[in-house]
């Protein structure tokens, strides 16, 4: 779950993380009576939750307070990658000596949080890995123990040239973001740039915190920040249905159950020549209104030209799956092939109701996948 920036630089300030200064705003109006409390001048950031805002025009630095409403009113309600601006983040402009990033991710691999560092700010650390990894600095974090302060200020002191003071104060704002890390079940949290000023000191100029979803049950207050504005209404459906569903671009509707058989099968999709239209994990003990719930959502979508039910019956029985393909076709107008595999538990009774219906049959996974992609107009 992602958050906007001035959510997480609410965060931040409250853990003691220095932020500038700034107010959240969604009004031209509110703009204009926020850059006279700050001080001019001030910057004006879209606040949106993908990235790239910048070049899309939703940042502007505004030097004269007559500029203001006006720059404040060419950012609010503009469209960025599909999402419409609805608030502005007015804040100081920050003297910039040196800009670095900073963030902790979860190494799936290593089973281990990771601080990792660069004094190539304001850059996307994708972009810094792939063309110069040897300027990111990465120190893993024992789960037990968390960071400790050595650890801080080993980075710290590669991070700025063996400057102890500078490091030092590094050390203390990376404790204190490990602390929300952990304390807040973040998947990820990084600052970029946080930026040394002209005075030596430290300051978080951007903020990114996304929260482990899994988790959000032990965090109400998590969850109250969410932006469903900014969620696709399907998967905000799916999820209070008990699904697992991210719309992709494809045109074979997929259900499945289980995540693993579900990417495999996304995998095979695309193996034979198609495009998987979405993800869709009805999980296990799916009852027929689950089911129910999974076709209408998948046929919301009007790329859809066929879709492919994939089911191996462990905790998932087949005939509640069958049961709920055939409520869904008498409750939707369902005009596009359905091809079903179901195997498993429960396995000959979902075959003999489907029997003598115009759901398609299949016997093997890679059979079904084909005869899907086929009647989606797909396949080689």
């Amino acid at each position: 779950m992602k958050v906007h920036e001035y959510q997480a630089k609410e965060i931040f300030e409250q853990a003691g993380i220095p932020v500038p200064r700034e107010v959240v705003c969604a009004t031209p109006a509110e703009c204009a009576a926020a850059a006279r409390a700050i001080g001019l001048p001030v910057v004006i950031k879209a606040q949106v939750l993908v990235g790239g805002r910048g070049k899309a025009g939703g940042v502007k630095r505004v030097e004269k307070q007559e500029q203001v409403e006006a720059a404040a009113g060419q950012i609010l309600g503009m469209d960025i990658k599909g999402l419409r601006v609805e608030k502005v983040l007015v804040a100081e402009c920050a003297d910039i000596a040196k800009e670095y990033y900073v963030g902790i991710i979860v190494d799936r691999v290593g089973r281990k949080p990771v601080l990792m560092a660069s004094a190539a700010g304001g850059v996307e650390i994708e972009q810094v890995a792939r063309e110069t990894p040897e300027k990111i600095v990465k120190v893993e974090i024992d789960p037990a123990a968390g960071l400790l302060g050595f650890q801080g200020r080993n980075v710290g002191m590669a991070l700025f040239d063996g400057d102890a003071k500078l490091a030092r104060s590094f050390a203390g704002i990376a404790a204190r973001l490990y602390r929300v890390f952990a304390s807040r079940d973040c998947s990820l949290i990084e600052i970029n740039p946080l930026v040394r000023l002209g005075d030596g000191s430290l300051l978080a100029l951007d903020a990114k915190v996304n929260f482990d979803d899994n988790a959000l049950f032990r965090h109400p207050d998590n969850e109250a920040m969410r932006d469903r504005a900014a969620e696709e209404p399907k998967e905000v459906e799916a999820k209070e249905a008990g699904l697992s569903y991210i719309k992709l671009e494809g045109n074979v509707g997929c259900v499945v159950n289980g995540a693993g058989l579900a990417m495999a099968t996304m995998d095979l999709i695309k193996r034979y020549g198609g495009e998987p239209a979405n993800f869709l994990d009805v999980g296990g003990s799916s009852s027929p209104d689950k089911m129910v719930t999974a076709m209408r959502i998948i046929l919301s979508d009007p790329n859809v030209k066929a879709i492919l039910v994939n089911i191996f019956g462990g905790i998932t029985r087949c005939d509640d799956i069958a049961t709920g393909l055939l409520a869904a076709k008498k409750q939707a107008d369902i005009r596009v092939p359905v091809v079903a595999r179901l195997t498993g538990t429960n396995a000959e009774p979902a075959r003999a109701l489907l029997e003598g219906t115009d759901v398609t049959p299949a016997a093997t996974m890679a059979e079904a996948v084909k005869k899907a992609v086929e009647l989606a107009g797909g396949g080689k």
